[in-house]
């Protein structure tokens, strides 16, 4: 069984944006899920693997930051993870994992 640790970005839209989607014969470990609003407003922001929220509509001041886990978060073969925000190009996304194959 590899092991690889890897890092994906994006930047959430309206309509929701896949930052990551576990591949096939795959386990991910989420080891870091952080938003950054990247404006000059105020801007919320959601997280979901599937349909279940780890953060829903979450204010995000002018400028910061924020982690969204607090541990670890097993995700399965096919589990996506979705970031959606209340403007487009206003959130980026940085997601860390471990790939087990």
């Amino acid at each position: 069984m590899a092991n690889t640790f890897k890092n994906y970005t994006s930047t959430a839209a309206t309509g929701g944006t896949t930052v990551y989607t576990v591949p096939n014969s795959t386990v991910a470990v989420a080891i870091g899920i952080n938003l950054s609003n990247t404006t000059t407003s105020a801007k919320t922001a959601s997280v979901q693997v599937g349909s279940v929220y780890l953060i829903k509509n979450v204010s995000l001041p002018a400028g910061a930051s924020l982690s969204v886990l607090d541990g670890k978060l097993i995700l399965e073969a096919a589990d996506t993870l979705v970031v959606t925000a209340s403007a487009n190009s206003s959130v980026d996304v940085i997601l860390s994992v471990l790939e087990q194959t």
